[in-house]
């Protein structure tokens, strides 16, 4: 149901990513490793708790995992989905060097194997 408040393109963007899907990265378990492809890059990103994640996959930002803080998805704009990796969203995470990272839009998302706390230290892309 449209929330009033809101233009009618955000209730719509909100109503797609509900039929697209994806994961909110609180129902996941620590340790838990997702693969997730965008327009240009797949990305491993190794879920560590209240947002924080091991990502690598992007030869300049990330070519070696690198502990990040994930924010959540976007539609492009400053409206954020907290938390919550989107197929058809933009992935956006904080970067101990480089700050914000927004990546292209998110294709699919693929929870792999458990490895253990060792193999997910040294995963690569």
């Amino acid at each position: 149901m449209p929330h009033p408040n809101l233009s009618d393109e955000v209730n719509r963007n909100i109503a797609q990513s509900e039929v697209e899907g994806g994961v909110n990265l609180d129902t996941l378990p620590d340790g838990e490793v997702l693969e997730v492809e965008t327009q240009n890059r797949w990305y491993t990103i190794v879920n560590r708790g209240s947002g924080r994640a091991l990502i690598s996959g992007h030869p300049k930002f990330c070519p070696q995992p690198v502990p990040v803080r994930i924010a959540g998805s976007t539609w492009g704009g400053s409206m954020i989905k907290l938390r919550f990796i989107g197929r058809g969203m933009h992935l956006e995470f904080r970067h101990p060097t480089f700050q914000t990272i927004i990546t292209s839009r998110v294709i699919e998302i693929r929870a792999c194997p458990r490895r253990s706390p060792a193999q997910a230290e040294t995963v690569h892309s």
